[in-house]
């Protein structure tokens, strides 16, 4: 990679990766224990975490994963070989961190428990997606790394990592320390010149409903989006670095169905999807979607305040949209969302609601799409599983 990026103005000042390296060294560095697979970007980390997990699961190697933010369960952010941690567990490595964590951050201490718990626990190798950013992502205090991995990159959190596209990469940049990386090929030219000097995952030669063709093999894919068999080659491209067979890499990315991304259900005649995406890029693949279906479509929608909120409805297709508020104390207020939505819709197909719940029960599309946030996924799927 080129050496010029190291000349880009770095943003993020109030953030370290040094409380959870303290943290860490005060417990023997536990980080040491583990290879270690290394998320950044702005799109698809959670889906590269989930297609690496499953690989490894296949390949009988014990894997602790660590992602963020939480989907469905507070837990599900920490688990071994695909099973969430119990609470007991969790606290049980909590409590040890916490001596040692005077001053930290919540998520630092996150990232210290999760990666005490998986070396103690015995994993082999452990999925850690970044929080925000790369380079002073609390995350990116561990050592050890097996692979530093680049997901798909585009504007985010500009507020804190930096205003263009190249001060991003240089945050995602960060994580590349004395290991092998592997480059997402969904990347605009921008980005791929400033990871020139980097392995891609694009041998790509065919893409097909259920499956793809990645350097002349032949993959079965279960994973929905049209940007998964990118998310997937990075996986495959990391396996053959990490050694792992080739039934294990072909079981790993069949069984790899992430959580919140496209999910599907059914009930009394309607598809129902749940699909974290929030900023514009992220959209894209529920777009494409939507666009794909030939009955009525109701979008669900809400959005934190630090998102780019025009840019995402104008990334949706729907016959009829409901804002709702997102259950955090980062949502945008219902009113604002409502006319943001009026704004890019017109006011004869916007609807609001108090909440997802009375959203889903005043739809009525033949698919319906709850999207926007994380934060409003649980709700729903609740919602869902107690008619089903």
């Amino acid at each position: 990679m080129s050496g010029a990026w190291y000349n880009i103005r770095i943003v993020m000042k109030s953030f370290s990766t040094a409380p959870t390296r303290r943290i860490l060294n005060a417990l023997s560095r536990p980080d040491k224990k583990l290879k270690i697979i290394h998320i950044a970007g702005t799109n698809g980390k959670g889906s590269t975490a989930e297609f690496f997990t499953r690989i490894l699961i296949s390949a009988n190697k014990k894997v602790g994963t660590f992602t963020s933010p939480e989907v469905y369960s507070f837990y599900d952010q920490f688990r071994i070989d695909g099973v969430p941690l119990d609470e007991e567990t969790f606290n049980k490595y909590r409590q040890r961190v916490l001596p040692f964590a005077e001053g930290a951050s919540e998520f630092e201490i996150q990232t210290a428990t999760a990666i005490l718990c998986f070396a103690e626990e015995g994993c082999e190798y452990a999925v850690i997606e970044c929080g925000m950013g790369g380079l002073n992502d609390a995350t990116n205090a561990v050592e050890n790394k097996a692979l530093a991995v680049i997901t798909s990159v585009s504007l985010e959190h500009t507020a804190f990592l930096g205003k263009t596209v190249k001060e991003i990469c240089v945050q995602k940049s960060g994580i590349i320390k004395n290991c092998p990386v592997i480059v997402n090929a969904h990347q605009s030219a921008e980005v791929r010149e400033f990871f020139r000097g980097c392995k891609f995952a694009d041998d790509v030669d065919e893409v097909f409903d259920g499956g793809f063709i990645y350097g002349g093999k032949k993959f079965e894919l279960n994973a929905e989006g049209c940007c998964q068999h990118l998310n997937a080659a990075c996986a495959i491209e990391g396996a053959k670095i990490l050694g792992i067979d080739d039934g294990a890499v072909y079981k790993g990315v069949a069984d790899c169905r992430p959580r919140g991304r496209l999910e599907k259900f059914y009930l009394n005649g309607r598809e129902y999807i749940l699909d974290g995406a929030h900023n514009p890029a992220a959209f894209e693949p529920l777009k494409e979607y939507l666009c794909s279906r030939g009955c009525k479509r109701t979008v669900i929608f809400g959005c934190l305040n630090d998102k780019d909120i025009d840019g995402n409805l104008k990334n949706l297709i729907a016959d009829e949209i409901i804002a709702v508020p997102c259950d955090s104390p980062r949502s945008r207020a219902l009113e604002d969302i409502y006319s943001h939505c009026v704004k890019q819709f017109g006011k004869k197909r916007v609807k609001r609601a108090d909440g997802v719940a009375d959203a889903l029960s005043m739809a009525d599309g033949g698919i319906i799409a709850v999207c926007g946030s994380f934060t409003l996924l649980k709700e729903a799927k609740n919602w869902i599983e107690k008619r089903i």
